[in-house]
């Protein structure tokens, strides 16, 4: 692929990338596609960032297509992680003549970079080109879980109309679906109804409250661990921390909570690219919030840093095996534990054929509590709500 054909380059004076001989910043050591370079060569590159500036289907936060330069002033100024990885910046998006114009561009380059193992991070833009990201998956054939951070959930029950707020049900309606699990966490319930709650419960997936997320926030690691794609809307960050977007909430989660949740990410062997929308400039303060985002995506190289690569379902010698029966022998769950970071998984049996079709799902992240929830007869929701998809 002629990936400069799909970019435009970045005015490097414009990002404001400080020359300090006296330190290195991480911008000093991204391959950059410059206005005044040529496109850099990405074969030995590990994560790509992309920047997409399209707004129109943005729902009521036109500005946000402002944000990938404005977070790139931030984060190329920070200090360089602790191990040295190969990143570079392809520069924005050229932009379609028609918003499907774009999705189709994007989802061409994001599947070419899942092919060439390079994960790509999305700075948009609004959060409909997650829509993209997913037909990035979709092209090469690819089923996958999703992992989304918002405040609401962007399903609408109009099937025909399609914004920002409204993406997810594009993407559950696409024939044939590679959709197999989504995750939502962080919403507020005062904003999501109790139709869309019941329609995310039928499909098995999984949506837990800020709230509850934030009485301890070790317990989305195993979610997010199962995901392949990320999407973060900016708008679940409380508008204290986050000012940048023209649908705020005064609650949500604080800044230091959604780096916790991205460095996760970042450390998952699953998680193959991320994106982050929703952020609006023109409503920052001090570039506070865009200032927020370069954290974040710091903290997510750092996690990718300090990847076990112990994903079971690749060296199951590599784990401790534990077999546990439930309610007189009617289930036996079979628990896995790495012993290179001490994480848990637990199996879910399904027939050889979905075994094969699903082989990078019948595998689900738990926690050591899930084990013990099942040494008490009782079997793991999470779990239960994997066997009844695989049964469908």
């Amino acid at each position: 692929m002629e990936f400069d054909l799909y970019f435009n380059p970045l005015n490097i004076d414009e990002i404001g990338l400080k020359k300090d001989e006296s330190s290195v910043r991480l911008g000093n050591e991204i391959l950059v596609y410059g206005s005044e370079e040529s496109f850099p060569a990405i074969d030995s590159a590990e994560i790509a960032i992309i920047g997409v500036e399209e707004e129109r289907n943005a729902y009521r936060n036109n500005g946000c297509k402002l944000a990938p330069n404005q977070v790139r002033k931030y984060l190329y100024n920070l200090f360089p992680l602790e191990k040295k990885v190969n990143i570079v910046d392809l520069g924005n998006l050229k932009l379609g003549a028609t918003v499907e114009d774009t999705y189709t561009a994007l989802a061409d380059v994001l599947a070419e970079l899942f092919r060439m193992r390079i994960i790509p991070i999305i700075i948009g833009g609004s959060q409909d080109i997650t829509f993209a990201n997913y037909r990035g998956y979709e092209n090469i054939g690819q089923i996958i879980n999703a992992f989304c951070i918002d405040s609401s959930i962007d399903i609408g029950l109009d099937a025909h109309k399609f914004n920002s707020k409204a993406y997810l049900t594009a993407i559950l309606c696409r024939e044939p679906n590679y959709l197999f699990n989504y995750t939502q966490v962080a919403y507020q319930q005062y904003f999501v109804d109790k139709e869309t709650l019941g329609l995310m419960n039928k499909l098995y997936f999984e949506c837990q409250r800020v709230g509850k997320i934030q009485e301890n926030l070790d317990n989305v690691e195993p979610l997010v661990r199962n995901a392949d794609m990320v999407t973060v809307d900016i708008g679940a960050v409380r508008q204290s921390d986050a000012p940048a977007n023209a649908n705020p909430s005064p609650h949500g989660l604080y800044g230091e909570q959604l780096c916790k949740i991205v460095r996760y990410a970042g450390m998952s062997d699953k998680c193959s690219s991320i994106g982050f929308y929703e952020l609006n400039p023109l409503f920052d303060i001090n570039g506070q919030t865009s200032h927020m985002v370069a954290h974040a995506i710091w903290y997510f190289i750092d996690g990718y840093i300090w990847r076990k690569h112990d994903y079971p379902y690749k060296e199951k010698e590599s784990y401790k095996k534990f077999y546990v029966s439930i309610q007189n022998d009617s289930h036996t769950i079979v628990f896995y534990k790495s012993k290179k970071s001490e994480r848990w998984w637990m199996e879910v049996p399904c027939t050889k054929d979905k075994m094969i079709k699903y082989e990078r799902h019948y595998l689900i992240p738990c926690t050591y509590d899930d084990y013990q929830t099942a040494l008490n007869d009782e079997i793991p929701d999470r779990w239960l709500m994997a066997y009844n998809k695989m049964t469908v």
